[in-house]
């Protein structure tokens, strides 16, 4: 039986079936391009399997500014190609492949100089505007606009008067990253994908020079398997290297880290009604709309130390804020930070030093027979990165393979969202929850919140909100473990949810009560219980006292005094 649930047993039973046969394509690495793999992959008709070593979306796809934007700094770039391509993957998704995820956001970027910045920088926004529209993708998103000093001030009355002579207005796309790749994981595995989170890739298969799969370890349970495949995927980012060197092969190119680091403040911190974009002397600066919150990055330095868990230093703090404060009437202080998170940019290494030159380009290879490599590229254009993957893993197949579907293939929760948020209403007055509860729900998991209600109606206790954290249900907690892929308490609140990043306590008080309820889906005893909101903890203490730390090497050792938890 079809299902897009991904429980315990469906993880066990995946598993088993990649190694029980021969897989077409294997994808190694569950991030955003090798969820998208995975999907692209098995809707062409390919028997396909995708494991990943951590959780879904734990390294870079859950640390990004959360943005589906076409990039208008690579319009000034004169990147062209590159900003088409994404606007047009915006448009998609906001119009047909997750309404229910991605959202339109407005943005500010304020005017200092008379003159000749407003044609500059009006001609640039234009020009965005209009390649958006000719894609025939720019429906759902206003146009921009031109702002008087006075009329930004009443849009952004946070902005000091003289940090700007007047204000151009346009509009992007924003989504939850790590929801997203779970919902593409999800998606992958109803169409008939095997997919298990907590499976490294310990080696590679090989018949003389072909790849011919991977052994891979189950981090979970124990033991290892040896999945066979006809092609094998690296879609593993920064650790793009990494798994190479398990081959011997480095590839035609070389993938290096920028750490860019994200602060999240409560939403009463800086007023305005939009979002903010700042120049600065490395890149631009976001402050993005997040709820109750505001997302404030990013930074773009250059990172060769742990990759699982890149560490962001007082150093990077001191920088955002100060940046930040430069325009804003009241400044923020560390006081104001509920959360911090750092992630790494996988960017292909070209001649120039400086990261935020690197390529942001897509590479794919087929280095040796049997296996081919995605990397680089951004968070928008990873259906485009999938397509051309498989486009490489299939011409080496011994048969006609169909083209790519996934420009119609909408995600789950997608069908039926519209409808069911025109309802919302009458499913609050069915359910007993507020309305805002309901929209909550449907923007986060779209048609599906109908799972999640269907739990709440089966122990209605699990309606009420989170006691620490109260703009999650307990049901949440309850459907991330039992249909989400969840294996940990980290997994649940730092990337199911982001209580981690979204409360002051960092998530610490709502470890306990988050645990217990993922302990009757996950087989947990009062032991596995104490582990892991002990584990929690620890990791929140080695994280507050790295962001302690002056520069990266003290901060990563601080960071790195919380080991991942591993079940016994």
């Amino acid at each position: 039986m079809r299902t897009a649930a991904l429980g315990p047993a469906q993880r066990a039973e995946s598993l088993a079936g990649m190694a029980e046969r021969e897989l077409d394509v294997l994808v190694v690495g569950g991030g955003v391009v090798g969820a998208g793999v995975a999907l692209d992959s098995v809707t062409r008709g390919l028997s396909t399997g995708l494991v990943e070593a951590r959780d879904w979306a734990s390294g870079t796809s859950s640390r990004s500014s959360k943005l589906i934007h076409g990039g208008l700094r690579y319009l000034e770039m004169l990147d062209f190609a590159l900003v088409r391509e994404a606007l047009k993957e915006r448009g998609l998704l906001l119009e047909r492949l997750a309404p229910h995820l991605v959202k339109p956001v407005p943005f500010l970027y304020p005017l200092q100089h008379k003159g000749w910045e407003r044609l500059y920088a009006g001609s640039g926004v234009a020009l965005y505007d209009a390649m958006s529209m000719a894609r025939g993708h720019g429906r759902g998103l206003p146009l921009h606009r031109h702002l008087s000093r006075r009329h930004a001030l009443r849009v952004a009355p946070c902005l000091k008067k003289d940090a700007l002579v007047g204000a151009l207005q346009y509009y992007d796309a924003q989504m939850d990253d790590a929801r997203f790749v779970a919902t593409l994981v999800r998606t992958a595995a109803w169409y008939g994908a095997k997919v298990a989170n907590r499976a490294r890739v310990t080696g590679f298969l090989r018949e003389g020079e072909r790849v011919v799969g991977a052994r891979v370890q189950d981090v979970e349970a124990g033991g290892e398997y040896e999945i066979r495949a006809q092609q094998v995927v690296n879609a593993t980012g920064v650790w793009t290297d990494d798994t190479q060197a398990m081959v011997g092969e480095r590839g035609q190119f070389h993938v290096r880290a920028s750490k860019g680091i994200h602060l999240v403040v409560p939403k009463d911190r800086v007023n305005s009604t939009t979002g903010l974009i700042l120049r600065t002397e490395k890149s631009v600066l976001f402050v993005i709309p997040w709820g109750r919150h505001w997302i404030i990055g990013t930074t773009d330095t250059d990172w060769s130390l742990d990759k699982a868990h890149p560490a962001a230093s007082s150093a990077d703090i001191d920088y955002l804020l100060e940046h930040v404060n430069s325009v804003l009437a009241v400044p923020l202080s560390r006081d104001d930070v509920e959360g911090v998170y750092a992630g790494l940019r996988p960017l292909l290494a070209g001649e120039s030093d400086a990261t935020s030159k690197l390529s942001r380009e897509h590479v794919v290879a087929h280095p040796v027979p049997g296996l081919v490599v995605v990397a680089g590229g951004k968070y928008t254009t990873y259906r485009v990165m999938a397509k051309d993957a498989v486009d490489e893993a299939v011409h080496a197949l011994d048969r006609r393979v169909a083209e790519c579907v996934t420009e119609d293939v909408p995600l789950l929760g997608a069908e039926g969202y519209r409808a069911l948020w025109n309802a919302r209403a009458r499913t609050a007055a069915r359910t007993g929850l507020h309305v805002v509860r309901v929209e909550h729900l449907l923007n986060r998991y779209g048609s599906l919140a109908e799972e999640v209600l269907d739990l709440i109606a089966d122990d209605p206790s699990l309606g009420e909100p989170l006691h620490a954290a109260d703009d999650y249900l307990r049901a949440e907690v309850v459907y991330a473990a039992s249909h989400e892929g969840a294996r940990h308490l980290d997994d649940v609140l730092t990337r199911r949810t982001r209580i981690s990043i979204e409360t002051f306590d960092r998530g610490a008080r709502s470890a306990r009560e988050a645990a217990e309820l993922m302990a009757p889906v996950l087989g947990w005893d009062g032991d596995q219980i104490e582990r892991e909101v002990e584990h929690y903890e620890k990791r929140v203490q080695a994280e507050r006292e790295s962001q302690r730390q002056p520069d990266d090497l003290t901060a990563d050792a601080a960071r790195l005094g919380a080991p991942d938890i591993v079940p016994l």
